[in-house]
């Protein structure tokens, strides 16, 4: 597949209405972030319009799915001294383009503290995109840190992984507090079960429970499956090399879900 560097954002255009930003978080790591963004970019630009994956972990495991090529350091997108339009990568897949991200992103929170207003940098960094696409999805790194300030800060919706456990359902949990704590009305949150074996008890419970975490959990579930794993492999979108496996099904139900929900955020301000 082949991929192209852009260097001029000419092939850019202007849309009657703002991108919708989602963006894929969990405190953890190792909940399914990143194929959960891959995903969910695939589906929405082979469906609902023009998609920017803006991968903000500095592994670039989002990059290396979507076989994307290094380029200029992306601290210096960060730092605001390298235009957004002049670090997007189109991938080989129509309708979807790609902000990638380096190990220089490790000291990310460092550079947001030396910033006067550091949480309103990344609406600062993606302001000329926003007329440009439909969706931005961003993949986040783990943790509660500056960047994920900033992150919660810019997005419309944000979209929360989970495995059926107590242990991930604390994070979940000590977010919604997070927000409720700093009065973050803005920040809208919803989240679904990954990685979900139907064999183990206490999954079983915890999806008959699910819906006790109100409306912040979504109806759909991700099984545990080796095909979600062989995205690494192929460096793939799941949908694309098994698109009629129950885990590409499901994120199929995921996006629907997200999009329901983005409309209901507009409509009800909820």
């Amino acid at each position: 597949m082949k991929h192209v560097q852009n260097n001029s954002a000419d092939y850019l255009y202007s849309r009657k209405k703002p991108a919708k930003i989602i963006a894929v978080y969990n405190i953890k790591g190792g909940v399914g972030k990143t194929s959960t963004a891959v995903n969910l970019a695939w589906l929405a630009s082979r469906h609902d319009g023009q998609v920017l994956l803006w991968d903000l972990d500095p592994q670039g495991a989002a990059a290396y799915c979507l076989q994307a090529k290094a380029g200029k350091r992306s601290d210096q997108l960060l730092k605001g001294k390298l235009a957004a339009d002049k670090a997007i990568t189109r991938t080989a897949y129509e309708h979807l383009d790609l902000l990638r991200a380096d190990f220089s992103l490790r000291h990310a929170d460092l550079l947001l503290s030396d910033m006067k207003k550091p949480e309103e940098q990344l609406s600062r960094v993606i302001a000329p995109m926003i007329k440009s696409y439909d969706f931005i999805i961003i993949d986040s790194p783990p943790g509660l840190t500056l960047l994920s300030e900033a992150i919660f800060k810019v997005a419309d919706l944000v979209v929360f992984p989970t495995l059926p456990s107590i242990l991930s359902l604390r994070m979940l949990a000590e977010l919604l507090d997070f927000k409720k704590e700093h009065h973050l009305k803005q920040l809208h949150i919803r989240a679904f079960l990954n990685m979900v074996d139907s064999r183990k008890s206490l999954h079983r419970q915890i999806i008959a429970e699910r819906h006790r975490m109100g409306k912040v959990m979504l109806n759909s579930q991700i099984p545990y499956a080796s095909a979600v794993e062989q995205m690494a492999e192929r460096r793939m979108p799941l949908p694309c090399f098994d698109p009629h496996s129950p885990a590409a099904l499901a994120y199929g139900i995921l996006w629907a879900e997200v999009f329901d929900a983005l409309q209901a955020i507009k409509k009800k301000g909820s």
